[in-house]
């Protein structure tokens, strides 16, 4: 099942910031959430706590089920290359989450939903499946009956895409050039880690 509760509250847990709201209250509370987080340290964790934490970071940041990140390990254990890299790309190319890289979004939650509501279109086509793997060259587009609403027209217009996903803000449209490598993604996480939970 995808997370439903606070967000900053689970970014305050798992140290790294979810939400554009989030980010605004990690300066002020950088401490674990709870009655006592100020007062106590971040408590060591063993290989498994590290590898547990790791993955809840990679699976959240991609608000994916545990069901879904299974089976995201299981089909980059398949593919050709380096495990983690597969798992990272495969998140990354989702439709949700590149309609968030491209600013149609300020979180992977928002995109999540503007996804299922059937804002978007993929190549001419209305898609509302976040789990879609984009492919390069596909044209993701904002419909034009959904171009008026004031939540896009800010994201697009403080969007700061990455160099692998062109967005054209005129016609509220964004193309995937290229598969990114594991440096260009923006996510914080120890990918390796989260193979070897995968791997026990």
């Amino acid at each position: 099942m995808n997370y439903t509760g606070p967000k900053v509250k689970l970014s305050r847990k798992l140290g790294i910031n979810l939400t554009v709201k989030a980010k605004k209250y990690s300066s002020k509370k950088p401490n674990p959430p709870g009655q006592h987080g100020a007062a106590k340290k971040r408590a060591k964790l063993s290989d498994y706590g590290r590898q547990l934490l790791e993955k809840q970071r990679l699976r959240l940041q991609y608000n994916v089920s545990e069901k879904q990140m299974g089976n995201y390990y299981k089909k980059a254990t398949r593919m050709q290359g380096n495990t983690a890299e597969n798992l990272v790309l495969l998140l990354e190319t989702r439709l949700d989450a590149v309609v968030y890289r491209a600013g149609f979004a300020r979180s992977i939650y928002a995109a999540r939903q503007f996804v299922k509501h059937g804002h978007f279109l993929v190549n001419g086509r209305r898609l509302d499946v976040p789990s879609y793997q984009v492919k390069t060259s596909d044209v993701i587009q904002l419909r034009e009956k959904s171009r008026n609403i004031e939540a896009f027209q800010e994201s697009i217009r403080n969007s700061a895409p990455p160099a692998y996903i062109e967005v054209s803000k005129a016609d509220f449209s964004a193309k995937l050039l290229y598969p990114p490598k594991r440096e260009e993604i923006p996510v914080q996480c120890e990918v390796s880690l989260v193979v070897e939970y995968y791997s026990r």
